[in-house]
């Protein structure tokens, strides 16, 4: 073996370093600054411990807190942290797993007694002990085996070594009781920690299942600087306040029903109006783009969903089969089977193409109880649901036409900004995707080009796609910089080819068209839990269920309030009257409460005038006006759909 080695730096230079050097050594050789900032290394091109010897001549880049790949390996260590300092205050726990997230870690642990929030402050001051110590991160190796029988007694190690080792695998120690079978890296030592917080403490299932035991998971975060964790804290107070959960029973918007069962959504008067006007702009936007309005039923028959290869390959997501006189039914968990079978009525002719068939479908997915979130994650759920088949020649522009109606859905309910992901295959290498290679050629340059025309850029996801074609996410940002995934735009190679679908092209023979799935809101309870924490409950005045509430000072003025409330809601407004004896600052209040946009305050100056004074949810006292100049200054910021008033 040689003395020597060459690290080849990322700018191409070469370096000579004695055998075993350690990335954090090279790191010293080239600046201090640089080993200060350190935190982990990539040696030819895996991630490594920045204390691991090198084993010869290697590509070596120094990743820092620059990188987001470090930030990962960060948060990774301060779950180690965590799970060490529980450990020290709680020895008879079990560790489960501890994984970084997007936007901070969390442990699993089993342990009898539940964890209170006095347990995890002295959590996190024992975190704040071991990070002082400055305890290193220390990598050893041990074979299979010999894992196996060390954790006899630990079922979840025994799992997961059983499952996961290699003949050799790694395990990191953190001081002097905690171990755990780990691929790593990790920082050095606990002294680069600089800046986490712990945040909660929920159950889990181990490895999400919910037939498997269940855990404790802590939830923490960590971050390269205090300054951008305070900036994420208060993010995360913010978010609190507009949860949609929240606000959803506040403002009276909708309910779950413990009788009816969980994950299935009851709209009440104001929510309901709220759909009621997202559904009308679908519909009247599917119409005015050429598709088709369709109604298909929840329910078909089980043979449909052997055909679509449902029942075999989404099973686990759909309820289960019920026994009708003539055949196995079930609920549907996805629209296109039934667009398809409209499609296949007749035969079709290429100048019928394309067909674009339009629903806002009800489907009903089953989903464990411990992922389902308020209207994020349910059971039932409404999707503005689109198929389109059309020849390859129509394809490119039919696809420019869906991303442009998704630009659209965004704009006009108030966002901005948003991101496109492009999910590719892997060329065919695995074998695990559907479709010929000229049809996956085809799908993702339309695409591409697509996004081009529209001037949207586009990151590409490789070996990304659905196994039955390519697609398009959109993923919007919300008020407070929250992504959320929203309109997909995604090409099906299998569905054609099971249902046999056909069209007479201009050469006198049967082709087999091309299917485009398409839904932009996603579905419409999802989407109506991201406008209700986007705009924090108060909608812009077209979207608002109560537009203006008319507000009698006292009980004598009732009467020309009632003739104001009739005048507007003869207008189209949806308005509405508060006839409480209560003094009128309680009944301003609680409309600011409810979020109203306006006020329309009325007494004896009023009623003589023929005239109601305006207050604004947000701007207050507006003055007087008279009715046919408020309907006019409110009208006008409905039919633009303005943002604010």
């Amino acid at each position: 073996m040689s003395d020597s080695i060459t690290i080849t730096l990322p700018d191409g230079s070469q370096k000579p370093a004695p055998a075993g050097s350690r990335p954090l050594d090279i790191a010293k050789s080239i600046g201090q600054r640089l080993a200060d900032d350190a935190v982990v290394a990539r040696v030819n091109g895996e991630m490594w411990d920045l204390t691991r010897p090198l084993e010869g001549d290697a590509k070596l880049e120094i990743l820092t807190s620059r990188n987001p790949e470090a930030l990962n390996v960060y948060r990774h260590s301060t779950a180690h942290l965590l799970a060490a300092a529980v450990l020290e205050l709680f020895p008879e726990t079990k560790l489960g797993i501890g994984p970084p997230t997007d936007t901070g870690f969390y442990y699993d642990f089993q342990r009898e007694t539940p964890f209170t929030p006095e347990d995890l402050e002295k959590i996190e001051a024992r975190m704040w002990e071991l990070q002082a110590k400055d305890l290193p991160y220390e990598r050893q190796l041990t074979p299979k085996q010999v894992g196996l029988q060390k954790y006899a007694d630990d079922w979840m190690k025994k799992e997961l070594i059983t499952e996961k080792a290699d003949d050799i695998f790694s395990e990191y120690t953190l001081g002097p009781q905690f171990i755990d079978f780990c691929r790593g890296p990790h920082v050095p030592s606990t002294s680069r920690i600089k800046s986490f917080k712990l945040l909660s403490v929920a159950g889990a299932y181990w490895k999400g299942d919910e037939h498997n035991p269940k855990l404790q998971r802590i939830y923490g975060t960590a971050f390269f600087s205090k300054k951008d964790q305070d900036a994420y804290l208060a993010r995360l107070e913010e978010a609190k306040k507009r949860d949609h959960r929240k606000l959803g029973q506040e403002l009276d918007l909708f309910s779950i029903q413990e009788l009816a069962g969980p994950g299935l959504i009851f709209f009440h008067p104001k929510g309901g109006a709220i759909r009621k006007i997202i559904e009308d702009w679908m519909r009247d936007q599917y119409l005015a783009r050429g598709y088709s309005l369709v109604y298909t039923p929840h329910v078909m028959r089980r043979e449909l969903w052997k055909t679509s290869g449902h029942a075999n390959f989404y099973s686990e997501n759909m309820f289960k089969p019920m026994e009708l006189d003539d055949a196995e039914y079930q609920l549907k968990p996805m629209n296109c089977p039934g667009h398809i079978l409209i499609y296949a009525d007749k035969l079709r002719s290429y100048r019928d193409l394309p067909v674009r068939l339009g629903e806002l479908g009800t489907v009903y997915r089953y989903e464990r109880s411990g992922v389902m979130h308020g209207l994020l994650r349910v059971r039932g759920f409404t999707q503005d649901d689109a198929h389109i088949f059309c020849t390859p020649e129509q394809i490119e522009d039919e696809i420019v036409n869906c991303l442009q109606f998704a630009i659209d859905v965004l704009a006009t309910f108030g966002f901005d900004d948003y991101e496109a992901e492009l999910s590719t295959w892997d060329g065919g290498a695995s074998g695990k995707y559907d479709g010929a290679p000229d049809q996956w050629q085809l799908a993702e340059n339309a695409l591409k080009r697509a996004a081009e025309r529209l001037n949207v850029k586009i990151r590409v996801i490789p070996d990304e796609a659905a196994f039955y074609g390519p697609k398009i996410d959109m993923k919007l940002v919300d008020a407070i910089g929250r992504l959320w995934q929203l309109s997909t735009i995604q090409f099906d190679f299998t569905l054609p080819r099971r249902f046999n679908l056909e069209y007479i092209a201009d050469d006198g023979k049967k082709h087999q068209p091309l299917m485009v799935h398409r839904a932009l809101y996603g579905s419409i309870e999802r989407f109506f839990g991201i406008l209700i924490e986007h705009y924090a409950g108060a909608f812009p005045v077209w979207l608002a269920p109560v537009q203006t509430i008319v507000l009698p000072i006292t009980d004598r003025h009732m009467e020309y309030a009632q003739k104001v409330k009739d005048r507007l809601a003869a207008e189209g407004l949806r308005v509405t009257l508060d006839e409480r004896s209560e003094k009128v600052n309680l009944k301003i209040r609680d409309a600011q409460l409810q979020k109203i946009p306006y006020m329309l305050v009325v007494g004896d100056r009023e009623a003589e005038n023929g005239t109601v004074s305006v207050r604004n949810r947000k701007h207050g006292d507006q003055g007087a006006q008279s009715v046919d100049e408020f309907l006019a200054n409110i009208r006008k910021l409905i039919d633009t759909k303005a943002r604010t008033e």
